[in-house]
């Protein structure tokens, strides 16, 4: 399974766009003698053309040996670019929520997201088993995590704040466990595989060890060497 590889891509596609832009322009300006300006706009569209194109053709080609959709494809590379803008915003709160146990909390929240990114880039194929996270869940954390440090920034805390607080940190621990249920559910096919690799590995010790026991080792004729020995001594 190819994994996204974005940078990679990019770098790729910067390789073929640039020289052929730098080719182009002081062949317009030189040999066609159509201007500076000229020159300069249809090198820069040519560069355009060319990203825009291997683009399309990278996206194709990914698609295709992921056995995805184009469509498919550019949707799951949406939802991780976005679900890497709203981590950024779940750490944005870490100095705002004026516990150790809270940040704690939060920190632990965002590593399982970043996790879960991770993983769904190394394999897109996976976003399926965390689409919950992606339209739901990570929102939602972003949602309470903003209530909770604007009520816990107020200077004055009443005792329905007080319990609206309670309510929001027991919500938030919540769904961490829900995010890590969201964590496991990716990492199942991966898990299982793990386990029928060492249900294999197990099986081939087993059937190395049972073929050593049935080899038996051969004589080195120790006896007749010692007897020889004693025949010789007694004459």
């Amino acid at each position: 399974m190819k994994p996204l590889k974005p940078i990679e891509n990019f770098i790729k596609r910067q390789s073929v766009s640039l020289p052929i832009m730098a080719v182009m322009f002081p062949v317009l300006y030189l040999g066609a003698e159509i201007g500076l300006i000229a020159s300069g706009a249809v090198a820069a569209g040519t560069y355009i053309a060319s990203n825009s194109t291997l683009k399309q053709v990278q996206i194709s080609t990914d698609s295709k040996s992921l056995g995805m959709t184009r469509s498919e494809l550019k949707n799951v590379r949406t939802q991780i670019k976005e679900g890497k803008e709203k981590i950024k915003q779940l750490q944005g709160n870490y100095y705002k929520v004026r516990s150790i146990s809270s940040f704690k909390q939060l920190m632990d929240m965002t590593k399982i997201a970043n996790k879960i990114i991770l993983i769904v880039q190394q394999n897109p194929r996976k976003f399926y088993l965390a689409e919950p996270f992606f339209y739901s869940h990570l929102d939602s954390a972003i949602e309470l995590t903003e209530k909770y440090t604007l009520l816990v920034g107020q200077p004055v805390k009443d005792q329905e704040m007080r319990i609206a607080l309670q309510d929001t940190r027991e919500m938030l621990l919540s769904l961490n466990k829900v995010m890590e249920q969201d964590l496991k559910r990716v990492l199942s096919s991966d898990i299982e595989k793990l386990r029928m690799e060492l249900d294999y590995a197990q099986l081939a010790v087993n059937q190395h060890n049972n073929q050593k026991l049935l080899v038996q080792p051969e004589s080195e004729h120790e006896g007749d060497v010692e007897d020889d020995r004693k025949t010789f001594n007694s004459k």
